[in-house]
């Protein structure tokens, strides 16, 4: 049994061994803030009921002192009214307002102890809620901290893609030993020949008619330039 037991640890190991090396770097980092963010999301979830459960027993603290406070005003008159039947030698009302006065007095008392209560709950739910919203910080911290790291490492994993690209050109060249260089004589030979027929073309053109007129016609516009250009001096008072 223990031997089946260490042979499936093996398996398993071994297994995702072999899926973490199969797994995209960029892939891994992604997962990594994924599950830092829905952590920091759980820890939240759990930080807001601890406060809400604080402010739950604030409230109940408030109704609690009211009600003391309204026992408290109770056995007073109570006590006073038992003293004005004492005075007055009425012996049946302050019987009635003096057990009125005790009943009174037990409510009283289950109220300061169920505040007393209430305020020691609040002390440790506070305290809890501290370290609450102080956990929340630190794992929102680590959370950007994560973050940078993940812009930090996805750049040196852009920069190591680059670096493999330029050792596979370079160890692409490297091979190409039995590459004979192209030889450029045939393409400087074919421009020339090219430059020559063109200059040819112009000089032909310039002993035709055609060509004539039309160096007859750059001359006069050329004229009409230069005689705009002293019209344009003149209105400057350039001339």
């Amino acid at each position: 049994m223990s031997f089946l037991k260490r042979l499936w640890g093996y398996i398993t190991t071994l297994f995702k061994g072999g899926a973490e090396k199969m797994m995209k770097p960029e892939v891994e980092i992604e997962q990594a803030i994924n599950e830092a963010k829905k952590r920091d999301q759980e820890l939240r979830n759990q930080a807001a009921k601890v406060v809400a459960h604080r402010t739950q027993l604030e409230s109940k603290m408030e109704n609690a002192a009211d009600d003391v406070g309204e026992a408290r005003e109770m056995a007073k008159q109570a006590i006073l009214k038992a003293e004005e039947a004492k005075a007055s030698g009425d012996a049946a009302s302050q019987e009635k307002w003096t057990k009125a006065a005790q009943s009174i007095a037990m409510k009283l008392q289950a109220a300061e102890n169920n505040l007393s209560t209430l305020k020691t709950q609040y002390e440790n739910a506070s305290t809890q809620a501290d370290k609450a919203k102080q956990a929340v910080q630190q794992n929102a911290m680590r959370v950007s901290e994560l973050a940078a790291k993940r812009m930090e490492l996805l750049g040196s994993l852009e920069a190591a893609k680059m670096q493999e690209s330029v050792n596979e050109a370079v160890d692409a060249m490297s091979n190409m030993s039995d590459y004979e260089a192209v030889s450029l004589d045939k393409v400087e030979e074919k421009i020339e020949k090219r430059k020559a027929e063109a200059m040819a073309k112009a000089e032909l053109r310039e002993a035709t008619p055609e060509g004539s007129e039309l160096e007859l016609k750059e001359a006069i516009n050329m004229a009409q330039a230069d005689a705009k250009l002293e019209e344009l001096k003149a209105e400057l008072g350039l001339a």
